[in-house]
């Protein structure tokens, strides 16, 4: 057994005698430690307690009942020098026997163990695990203090193992995620000692290392997003997960389903068309999808900007039309009001007007024609004129900034 100097060590002990051999239960039973050898004739100095009172040399005590064979002790204030190997005798009148071939070897050291840290269940992410501190607790009646940094205040329990020792424990279950890959568990134990004076620390250190399916997984393109048609362009897949990630998978999407192009981290491929593109990294525990990278090809058709600009335009369009309409609207009244304006006042339009027209008309003679039809048929000519007019009305003068014209079709017979 091993113990902290400046506490105590309480050793679990029982003993039964042959067949054959009885124990008067009417007197009483004493009890003996014997250090280093066991030859308890040839060497009496190596007692160093009878709980007769007659030898006392270390300060220990019987808090079993030597009656009912139970023979557990209580070794206290225990310095280094009690290293060592020590063998138990009983004494009851006639009865004398020491257990020579099943000596206690008793280790005393200064500092004190460090607590054990661990972890039940399947260490994967999504899963639910329990985690224990423990240390061990030699003296039962002044147990460790345990502390880590999972819980502040945790509850502390006081178990008896299978060999009547003690364990001091705290524990606590959490449902692991990918964060917790990484995270060191810290546990502290502190050990009383000299009555409660002072204390010894020790501590443990245990990292988790949580499985998770793929993480942060995510495209790099090699040169940019925008490309010359008939150029390379790599693509990078790169995620994060534990186990490592076993498959990488490309795909483009489609106006029906997504369609596999390529397997591995890295796709390299000439460019013939735009596309968008996206990875899925896989490993034993699931899989994650990357975000889409946008390809285009530069001097292409840009569908998304294009729809952009001619919606744009045709904004634009509705508004002038808008108000153009706004303004012949706001126009009108003003029209009409120029049409009742006092005598005299001078009006200036831009454009003249310009008339045609077509006469038919027969020569007249004062006598009879001298010149007869030939053939019996009709002979037409057709004169144009461009006549330049002037229009006054109502004593209203209008000057026309292009002249007007004036065409008339002659037809003479």
């Amino acid at each position: 057994m091993e113990a902290l100097s400046g506490s105590c060590l309480q050793i679990p002990c029982n003993f039964s005698v042959k067949s054959g051999e009885k124990i008067n239960s009417r007197t009483t039973t004493f009890g003996v430690w014997i250090k280093n050898y066991s030859q308890f004739g040839m060497f009496p100095n190596n007692v160093i307690f009878n709980s007769s009172g007659t030898v006392s040399t270390y300060p220990m005590s019987f808090t079993g009942d030597l009656s009912q064979k139970n023979c557990t002790t209580l070794f206290s204030s225990l310095k280094t020098t009690y290293t060592g190997k020590y063998y138990f005798r009983v004494e009851n009148e006639a009865f004398r026997a020491t257990a020579a071939c099943d000596p206690l070897q008793i280790t005393v050291k200064d500092s004190p163990p460090k607590p054990r840290i661990e972890i039940s269940g399947d260490v994967k992410e999504k899963e639910s695990v329990s985690i224990s501190c423990s240390a061990s607790t030699p003296c039962p009646h002044s147990p460790p203090q345990l502390t880590w940094n999972l819980q502040p205040d945790s509850h502390h329990m006081m178990e008896e193992n299978t060999d009547r020792t003690f364990t001091t424990r705290i524990q606590k279950s959490i449902t692991l995620s990918h964060e917790h890959d990484g995270f060191i568990i810290s546990c502290s134990a502190r050990y009383p000692v000299n009555e409660g004076k002072y204390v010894k620390t020790s501590e443990e250190r245990k990292t988790l290392n949580v499985s998770y399916a793929p993480k942060d997984t995510s495209v790099s393109i090699c040169p940019s997003c925008r490309v010359s048609a008939g150029s390379r362009v790599n693509l990078t897949c790169s995620s994060r997960a534990k186990p490592p990630v076993s498959r990488f998978t490309w795909f483009k999407t489609s106006r029906d389903a997504p369609i596999k192009v390529s397997e591995g981290d890295f796709y390299s491929f000439n460019v013939t068309d735009g596309g968008v593109y996206y990875c899925v990294a896989t490993n034993q525990l699931g899989d994650q999808t990357s975000s889409e990278i946008h390809l285009t090809i530069e001097g292409g058709v840009n569908y998304p900007l294009l729809g952009a600009v001619l919606g744009g335009i045709i904004g634009i369009i509705v508004l002038i039309g808008l108000v153009f309409v706004w303004c012949l609207k706001s126009l009108h009244p003003t029209a009409h009001q120029s049409q009742n304006q006092p005598v005299g006042e001078t009006v200036t339009t831009e454009e003249g007007d310009v008339h045609y027209g077509e006469i038919n008309f027969s020569r007249l003679r004062s006598g009879p024609s001298s010149v007869s039809e030939q053939d019996g048929g009709q002979q037409e000519d057709t004169l144009y004129a461009q006549v330049k007019v002037s229009k006054a009305a109502d004593n209203v003068t209008r000057t026309a900034d292009v002249p007007e014209d004036l065409y008339a079709q002659v037809k003479r017979k």
